[in-house]
């Protein structure tokens, strides 16, 4: 970080109000190694993918999605393609009653127009003016925010992370739960275990999760849904679109259109 960003996070970061907010473009490509804020905060782009990566979780921000993200989480991004990112940062008194864990919310219009609003304001508005109102309805419209499925939850135990970097890597593989045990030497019985204590979910549905993931990045990077579904390992596309929308509540066709209207 140079020392000019440096010092405007600080600024941000030490603001004397309960949420302030912070705008940053960046360049296709880019990738801000692991991190953190004392401050909870907001992470939404006006335009762009972003792939956050938290010690337990991966999250695919798209546009009309943010993450909610505590204070003091270790996070690193990957901009997908040049990213307009806005961010909102809220004292622990603003953000206790909303979240306490990272989490995918829907951005609706109105949160959209409030968040580029509270990025217009500066770090010390009026606390009887614009920057108040604006702010405090930003927060109604983050707590009444639709939660997404938009995380895949990663391990810590070194084995089971053998293991789940491989599938990430390949989510097209078939593989069975044995193949991977001997894969990650472990027994299948103990990996199956892992699967379960590391992520809450067992070895298909995580696999599963892995797979949709991977489609959902190849939708966001301009795939068309036959590609995506070819790359996540589906032989059927309409078990791939089907698979696709009761994981996320939207269609592959339509994961692809909100990326396209917002590179437009």
């Amino acid at each position: 970080m140079s020392p000019i960003r440096q010092s405007q996070m600080a600024s941000v970061e030490t603001a004397d109000r309960p949420v302030v907010g912070y705008a940053e473009d960046y360049p296709a490509g880019m990738n801000a190694d692991t991190h953190s804020h004392p401050r909870a905060h907001l992470i939404y782009a006006v335009s762009g993918v972003m792939h956050i990566e938290t010690k337990t979780a991966s999250y695919i921000i798209l546009p009309s999605t943010a993450l909610l993200m505590p204070a003091n989480t270790g996070h690193a991004i990957y901009m997908d393609g040049p990213v307009e990112m806005r961010a909102l940062f809220l004292r622990s008194s603003a953000a206790k009653r909303i979240f306490d864990d990272c989490k995918v919310i829907s951005v609706t219009p109105l949160l959209r127009e409030l968040i580029l609003a509270a990025c217009g304001e500066p770090l010390d508005w009026d606390v009887n003016g614009r920057g108040h109102h604006v702010t405090a309805l930003a927060l109604g419209e983050i707590e009444r925010s639709m939660v997404l499925p938009l995380d895949l939850p990663l391990p810590t135990d070194t084995r089971l992370r053998r293991v789940i970097d491989a599938l990430r890597d390949q989510p097209h593989n078939t593989n069975s739960l044995m193949q991977w045990a001997q894969f990650g030497n472990v027994s299948d019985r103990t990996l199956a275990r892992l699967f379960r204590k590391e992520t809450g979910l067992s070895f298909r549905q995580w696999r599963q999760q892995a797979r949709l993931t991977a489609a959902l990045r190849a939708l966001s990077a301009g795939k068309g849904p036959a590609k995506a579904a070819v790359i996540a390992g589906f032989v059927s596309q309409p078990a791939f679109g089907a698979a696709f929308r009761k994981n996320f509540g939207f269609t592959p066709g339509q994961a692809r259109a909100l990326t396209e209207q917002t590179s437009q």
